[in-house]
């Protein structure tokens, strides 16, 4: 999503000291040309901003959850609330100028809206059409919810056993060198990647393969759940999960439709691409399941689910409906047997599948967006548009984006290790981390 030019307190100043020198009828058409913040457009973002958010809380939590053990609910919706209130925060404080400020270079941006300096309510940012614009403050609070979010999946692949404390360590880190670098440099006019035309409509990159193969990286400095691979360790309540994957669908639609910025045919056209992959994507999932010889679950059912919300996140604007929904299927499949074959293969913990279903359906969602843009696909691709040459600006995002991920998370966990032990002791991973780490229990029973 690029932030083309935002009007800020500066150029206001500018403009006002600029004015006095102008004669009245001159002020007077300047103010008239001045863009003015359409009431629809501000509107649908504001409510899209609040989709996102019921994404994480409460959607991600009970996903999440659900999928836990009993004795961890608790600590694990609290780890993702806490996590995401911070990254909130954290956004406010140097998240944004880094990632959408003024000036900066390819990797990130400048520091003069550290604090928000500078931003008023009359501050504007601008859209992808010339001349229409929405308050600044909305698209600072609309991105804010996109890196709440982002570090709340990475939690996915280590809860169970992570420290609370460290949890935060690990978000402040985190959030500061791998997030907002890669935001900067996917979706600001001036980024490294958005200069080679990376096509990521709402975070494809940013997002799932930053949060994917963070989790992976985590999970595996981390180690093993006590008893893994030995020990039954089912969802405890597939209620939970399945109420929560209905809300991350729903709040989906203000994730992906929502970031047109504008209420236009491109947030139409993410919309029903968030419908049809979406449904592809679930079905396909349990059809994978009777394929390999078992029976349809309501846990494969959610899982396809959000494989192909994944998938279509990179190419809900970019992509025509039925290559959404080839996308989905495809990312659904190969989603299901990197959870089912190659994780119990390679015998790494990623404990909620935030690896086999961000990081692999985030992969196959941003390299195949550079195949259903074409416009002979049904995409918005222009007559001009070459599949080869737009597959190697999204492989090369992609193998930019594993990497700096991963480097990343290995710096915040160890910081986090450092400071706090990272992993809590034996006797707390046994008595669950509800009590050992919050003293409260999900259940009284």
């Amino acid at each position: 999503m690029n932030l083309l030019h935002k009007i800020g307190a500066g150029s206001a100043m500018f403009a006002a000291s600029a004015f006095a020198a102008m004669p009245a009828w001159a002020q007077e058409v300047a103010e008239e040309v001045a863009p003015v913040a359409d009431k629809g457009d501000t509107a649908w973002m504001m409510v899209s901003t609040v989709l996102v958010l019921m994404m994480i809380l409460p959607g991600l939590a009970l996903f999440y959850g659900g999928l836990t053990r009993t004795k961890n609910m608790l600590s694990t919706m609290t780890q993702i609330g806490a996590a995401a209130a911070l990254a909130m925060l954290i956004w406010v404080m140097w998240g944004y100028t880094m990632a959408f400020g003024d000036g900066g270079n390819a990797i990130i941006s400048g520091f003069g809206k550290a604090f928000l300096n500078g931003v008023t309510p009359d501050s504007m940012a601008a859209t992808f059409s010339e001349g229409v614009v929405i308050p600044e403050y909305v698209f600072i609070c609309f991105q804010m919810t996109f890196a709440a979010i982002t570090v709340a999946l990475v939690l996915g692949a280590t809860v169970e056993r992570m420290k609370f404390s460290a949890t935060m360590i690990f978000a402040i880190i985190w959030l500061t060198i791998v997030y907002f670098p890669i935001a900067h440099m996917v979706w600001a006019g001036n980024g490294y990647f958005f200069a080679l035309g990376a096509l990521d409509f709402a975070g494809g990159t940013v997002v799932h393969i930053n949060a994917g193969v963070s989790a992976l990286v985590a999970c595996l400095i981390l180690g093993k759940r006590i008893g893994y691979q030995k020990e039954v360790m089912a969802p405890h309540s597939m209620t939970m999960t399945f109420i929560g994957t209905g809300l991350l669908w729903v709040g989906w639609f203000g994730f992906n439709a929502g970031s047109a910025l504008e209420a236009n045919g491109s947030a139409a056209l993410a919309m029903i691409n968030t419908f049809v992959a979406t449904a592809s994507a679930g079905l396909f999932w349990m059809i994978a399941e009777r394929l390999s010889g078992h029976k349809g679950s309501a846990l494969g059912f959610c899982s396809g689910i959000i494989a192909g919300l994944v998938a279509v996140t990179p190419a809900a604007g970019n992509s025509g409906p039925f290559g959404a929904i080839v996308l989905g299927a495809v990312a659904s499949v190969i989603c299901f047997y990197a959870v089912s074959i190659l994780k119990p293969r390679l015998g790494y913990d990623d404990s909620l599948d935030a690896f086999g279903i961000h990081g692999i359906g985030g992969m196959i969602g941003a390299i195949g967006t550079g195949i259903v843009y074409a416009p002979w696909l049904g995409g918005p691709g222009g007559d001009d548009f070459s599949i080869g040459s737009q597959l190697v600006i999204q492989i090369q995002t992609v193998l930019a984006t594993i990497v700096w991920s991963a480097v990343g998370t290995a710096i915040a966990i160890f910081v986090a290790k450092a400071l706090t032990g990272l992993r809590v002791t034996e006797e707390t991973e046994r008595e669950g981390l509800d009590l050992g780490e919050h003293g409260e229990r999900a259940y009284n029973y």
